[in-house]
């Protein structure tokens, strides 16, 4: 346990962002599999669109909040917009 008043400070802060930061990555990852499994079982098209745009604005704002490294976040948005658009293909 820490002794020194700003490392108990410190110690209380990395649990309240840890938390945070574990409840913003659970968010995106729910939101992750949400859009897969509307993908998979052939949900309309615009459902899928609408996932995604939900589920990169999770991704973009766990990036902007320091959750995700930059290049995750697009790695992964981009990952999710390939398969909506070969949905959309399948689709037509």
């Amino acid at each position: 346990m820490p002794v020194i008043e700003s490392a108990k400070k410190r110690a209380r802060q990395n649990v309240k962002r840890r938390d945070v930061n574990n409840a913003r990555k659970s968010a995106v990852k729910t939101a992750i599999k949400k859009l897969e499994d509307a993908l998979e079982s052939g949900q309309p098209i615009e459902t899928a669109k609408q996932l995604l745009r939900d589920a990169e604005a999770k991704i973009a704002r766990s990036c902007g909040k320091g959750g995700l490294h930059a290049n995750t976040a697009a790695r992964r948005i981009s990952k999710l917009a390939k398969h909506v658009a070969i949905a959309e293909r399948k689709a037509k």
